[in-house]
């Protein structure tokens, strides 16, 4: 941030540590933090912990974000803030959206929740400010690099399409053991619910839908070999911004080999009912343990065909670690979710963009290579 800003962020989590964190030590200009939960405990946590972490001046506040209604606490911070980073689960991102439109404020999340994604598009139509939606790791900074990868593409090789865009990402540990080959570095029910929940993709040039896990497939990235599948989220809005442009295109989850076989054996259990998420949450949460040291594996591919007929490929592959930030370590889920949403942030409130803005809408040089990004990801050439 080049200017100061008051910036609400709702949420006590994991992210939402790791951005405010990352706000504070690498903004040029300071920001001013509220941070809210409906667990005023843990908000209070989290401001503790930020100002123990921070080697900057301190300026982090916390507040009870009342989930049922609008409190004078919260309409007087809300009053105060110019932009809210939602960091809580999908379900509350609607609101969240409202709260923002109706205090005149920017917005940004990381959902990949389809259905309360299609509800802010509605609320955030006319806005008067920008809404970011779903700029986290990915959906987020993987649609933004394969986007600006099949745009370099057909740039070079002077062609407006291609036969495949393919985009991975793997939340991994550094080892698995049988019989899930897993543990848990994230939301035990983001990794339930994208394994259940459709995935869209482009076949044949068209926008579809296909069920999750249903093309798993191997994947040797920087000589290792893992596992991919189709899960839900990840596509953002490229399989509609694409649409004609891309043959085949889709986002899978990366995943060490072993794992997807054990899930389908949990799912071979499991009733196809409205509870399913919840029973395949439990019993990964039964088996699989959460564990610290992790690692994100993201890979991005194009190909096609250039304006002489030859075949060509381009691909991106990247692996983050955790990483020291103030005084704290963070884990590499938390940085690579974390520095798009600070990244998206900073779009918004230096510059213009009004309505929302959705992954195919962002500049994929400018955004790839903003302060916030590379230093996490690294400098990105797409």
């Amino acid at each position: 941030m080049k200017k100061h800003h008051t910036i609400i962020i709702a949420g006590a989590g994991g992210i939402a540590e790791a951005v405010a964190l990352l706000l504070m030590e690498w903004s040029d200009v300071t920001p001013t933090l509220y941070i809210g939960d409906r667990n005023h405990n843990k908000a209070k946590k989290v401001t503790q912990w930020i100002q123990e972490g921070t080697t900057k001046k301190k300026s982090v506040h916390d507040f009870h974000l009342n989930e049922i209604e609008l409190t004078s606490e919260m309409e007087t911070i809300l009053r105060r803030g110019n932009i809210i980073l939602d960091c809580l689960p999908g379900s509350q991102a609607p609101r969240m959206a409202q709260f923002a439109k109706d205090f005149d404020m920017h917005y940004a999340n990381l959902t990949e929740y389809v259905t309360e994604t299609s509800q802010i598009v509605a609320l955030a139509k006319n806005a008067k400010t920008g809404f970011v939606l779903q700029t986290g790791l990915a959906p987020g900074y993987i649609d933004v690099l394969a986007n600006g990868l099949f745009q370099q593409f057909c740039n070079d090789f002077e062609v407006d399409k291609v036969d495949k865009l393919e985009f991975k990402v793997g939340a991994l540990t550094n080892h698995a053991v049988a019989p899930h080959y897993y543990g848990f570095t994230w939301s035990p029910i983001g990794v339930a619910t994208e394994y259940l929940k459709d995935t869209l993709v482009l076949r044949d040039f068209i926008k579809t839908t296909l069920p999750p896990l249903s093309e798993r497939a191997s994947i040797i990235i920087e000589g290792i070999t893992y596992e991919e599948d189709l899960t839900s989220g990840g596509a953002a809005d490229l399989p509609e911004a694409l649409s004609g442009k891309v043959r085949s295109l889709d986002y899978k989850t990366l995943r060490h080999p072993g794992h997807y076989a054990w899930i389908q054996e949990q799912l071979s259990i499991l009733e196809n009912t409205e509870e399913a998420i919840k029973l395949l949450q439990q019993a990964m949460e039964a088996a699989i343990p959460h564990v610290e040291d992790d690692q994100i594996i993201l890979y991005a591919a194009v190909e096609g065909k250039d304006a002489a007929g030859i075949l060509r490929r381009r691909e991106i592959a990247k692996r983050i670690t955790p990483q020291i930030v103030g005084k704290h370590k963070l884990r590499a889920i938390q940085t690579t979710t974390a520095a798009p949403l600070a990244q998206a942030a900073q779009l918004l409130l230096e510059s213009s963009l009004r309505g929302v803005v959705l992954q195919s809408h962002i500049d994929p040089e400018s955004f790839l290579n903003g302060n916030y990004i590379i230093q996490v990801y690294g400098k990105t050439t797409t």
